[in-house]
């Protein structure tokens, strides 16, 4: 609202002389100086669009499409500028539409902070020529404008990238779910790795699953939170809900195990399953299905440590029609047993056969029972489990069944 010989100023409401001096001293009217700035608004332009391309290190490494972009959202900002001072208005309009020219992929090529710093460049600029822009006596005017329009733009900066997190969240979200159920349902086809690499997977190091019950607090905010310690813990993190089960699926070149251990209080309570340690996460589906084939068979090993490897559940595995733990079983014992001389599977077999009894064993086969201790030491050392051990000694025992299975078989 305007008096006679005032104006109301554009940042504040004050009122404020509506002429100012000229050079030569005539008064010059607001609509002169605002006519000023306009013709300005070319010099303002140049010179933003100079220390963009000078001063901002990372506009110059963008791609050229993107550097486009990010000179129109600046030229908009300061056509929108000189039009709102030109006809202010409580709320500076036309603050939201300068984002409008750029798409929304944008926010994936600069960030926030490289926003703002547009913004203050912007500032920058126009408080620098603000003595060359305005008509005498106004330039504080032209000064306070600005600095009042650049909070309206980081306001509306923020608000941008805000809704753009939002989206990218929500697809994340469905992206994420749909790479652990792929993996849970053994597809690892090529477009696994693309996925992956959108959920920010680095593709460094190796891969591994983990599986067990979910915690009926895992909602939304806490799944994020197991996402965010599952990378600090191994590097690369993928976090599902398939059905009543927590499915992780990390990444890195670190010990991937022990990562996975770090992570046992986010499960409910129940076995977990760590699976086979795979080369990449394109292999994944391999160690999803045997973390999920350990974790059915879990119930009959109660004495399994939490987390229990895929690997150490085999003989359970096995009796739930795991082929693949079967086929591990004699391929890990019983063949290079079969191969081995020294007659340790024969040892092996009078040992298991006569109640894991070191002298009823060398009493079958007519040797000492050094002898046989020998022998069974030399199991150990060629497939990793020791007889002389209860749990193992029953895994060689389920290794040993099956290989005489398959023989049998073969036979006939």
């Amino acid at each position: 609202m305007t008096t006679s010989g005032t104006r109301t100023s554009a940042t504040d409401g004050t009122p404020v002389p509506e002429d100012g001096p000229a050079a030569d001293g005539t008064p010059v009217s607001r609509g002169e100086n605002v006519q000023r700035v306009r013709e300005g608004l070319g010099l303002l332009t140049s010179t933003a669009m100079r220390r963009l391309d000078e001063e901002v290190h990372w506009y110059r490494q963008l791609p050229a499409e993107d550097r486009s972009y990010v000179a129109l959202v600046a030229q908009s900002g300061i056509n929108a500028f000189v039009s709102w001072f030109a006809e202010p208005t409580p709320t500076p309009h036309g603050v939201g539409e300068m984002f409008a020219a750029a798409p929304p992929e944008l926010t994936r090529s600069i960030s926030l902070q490289h926003t703002l710093q547009l913004v203050r460049l912007m500032v920058d600029v126009v408080e620098q020529h603000s003595d060359e822009i305005a008509a005498p006596g106004y330039e504080r005017e032209l000064r306070e404008a600005v600095l009042r329009y650049s909070r309206e733009i980081a306001f509306s900066a923020a608000e941008v990238y805000a809704r753009a997190a939002e989206v990218r969240g929500a697809w994340d979200a469905r992206l994420e779910a749909l790479v652990v159920d792929a993996l849970v349902r053994g597809d690892g086809d090529d477009s696994l790795r693309s996925r992956v690499s959108a959920l920010g997977w680095s593709g460094r190091g190796q891969a591994l699953v983990m599986v067990g019950e979910a915690t009926t607090r895992l909602d939304d905010v806490r799944t994020a939170e197991l996402r965010r310690l599952a990378r600090r813990a191994a590097g690369d993190a993928l976090v599902g809900i398939h059905g009543d089960r927590l499915v992780l699926v990390l990444g890195g070149e670190g010990d991937l195990v022990t990562a996975a251990t770090s992570l046992l209080d986010r499960f409910g309570p129940g076995p977990v399953v760590i699976g086979g340690v795979v080369p990449d996460v394109s292999d994944a589906a391999a160690s999803a299905a045997a973390a999920l084939a350990g974790l059915a068979a879990a119930p009959a090993w109660p004495q399994a440590p939490r987390p229990v490897l895929a690997d150490e559940i085999l003989p359970e595995r096995v009796l739930t029609g795991d082929v693949t733990a079967r086929r591990t079983l004699v391929a890990q014992a019983f063949r290079p047993l079969q191969e081995a001389s020294g007659s340790v599977l024969e040892t092996l077999s009078a040992y298991l056969g006569t109640g894991r009894s070191l002298e009823a064993a060398a009493r079958r086969l007519y040797v000492h029972p050094n002898t046989v201790r020998y022998r069974l030491r030399k199991v150990s050392e060629i497939t990793g489990w020791d007889p002389l051990d209860a749990r193992e000694s029953f895994v060689l025992q389920i290794a040993l069944a099956l290989g005489q299975l398959e023989g049998d078989a073969a036979a006939g």
